[in-house]
């Protein structure tokens, strides 16, 4: 037998690089799509959360009159009352201690994935205070200011609280489509709650505006939900401000960070 019929077997080390390689490209080609997907995914994910953030806010405004104010504290500074937690500070064996929990804009109860950007990993810029990746108006909707009666003057019920100024009411917004409630929040610092118009408004002016920016992190965009219920990824960017402190806001980098508008008019009330 000189072999000619024999069957042969198996690939040859050509065929078997030539498989490999065309793997390779298709890895190749396969790969940013699906991550694409990933964080398209995620963006859809978080578009919803704010958009049922905005509907917890209208909830909360029929039952007060008002939207939930941005955030204030207890007696004592002992409790925070914010806008999406409430944080509850004790001392125990020379250390804090902190207790989160549902804040005013859940009334009680929550959902704990509407509360979290599901692309933000990061933690809150203020000390023991946890952070859910979101940012709430608080230049202009849900501005307020509020402190403890305690010197007698002006004549306030004891223990009473002197109200300088409340939270937007809905009849308040003159174009509820045209101005921002909530937001996906970053700043180069790390985050921030509260989103802050580039100009002063009802909250007036001081340093760290810049801080209170947008994160663009869903494949350059940041999710916007308005007064009107509505929300919908926002491409428009601005890094202007009239802030000293302007390293806050990040130009460039995986996430890019600014203002939604050039001035205060998807802020205001106007």
């Amino acid at each position: 037998m000189n072999g000619l019929g024999h069957k042969r077997s198996g690939f040859t080390l050509i065929e078997t690089l030539v498989v490999v390689a065309i793997i390779a490209l298709l890895l190749a080609i396969l790969l940013p799509s699906l991550s694409r997907a990933r964080q398209l995914a995620r963006s859809a994910q978080c578009l919803n959360n704010v958009r049922q953030m905005a509907i917890a806010a209208h909830s909360y405004a029929s039952a007060q009159g008002r939207f939930p104010p941005y955030l204030y504290s207890g007696p004592g500074g002992s409790v925070s009352y914010g806008w999406d937690l409430q944080v509850r500070y004790r001392w125990e064996g020379g250390q804090r201690k902190t207790t989160a929990k549902p804040g005013l804009l859940w009334q009680g109860k929550t959902i704990e994935e509407i509360n979290q950007c599901p692309s933000y990993k990061g933690q809150d810029n203020w000390a023991d205070y946890p952070y859910t990746g979101y940012n709430y108006n608080s230049s202009y909707v849900g501005y307020c200011d509020y402190y403890a009666e305690v010197s007698g003057w002006p004549p306030v019920p004891t223990g009473g609280i002197i109200v300088e100024a409340n939270p937007a009411r809905p009849e308040d917004v003159q174009q509820p489509a045209g101005c921002a409630m909530f937001s996906d929040g970053e700043y180069v610092g790390g985050a921030n709650k509260f989103m802050r118009s580039p100009f002063k408004g009802r909250d007036g002016s001081f340093s760290g505006r810049s801080a209170g920016t947008q994160g663009y992190r869903h494949v350059g965009r940041t999710n916007v939900a308005f007064c009107d219920g509505h929300a919908e990824p926002w491409i428009k960017r601005f890094t202007e401000t009239y802030d000293f402190d302007k390293s806050n806001v990040r130009p460039h980098g995986d996430v890019p960070t600014g203002f939604l508008s050039e001035d205060n008019r998807l802020y205001d009330l106007k």
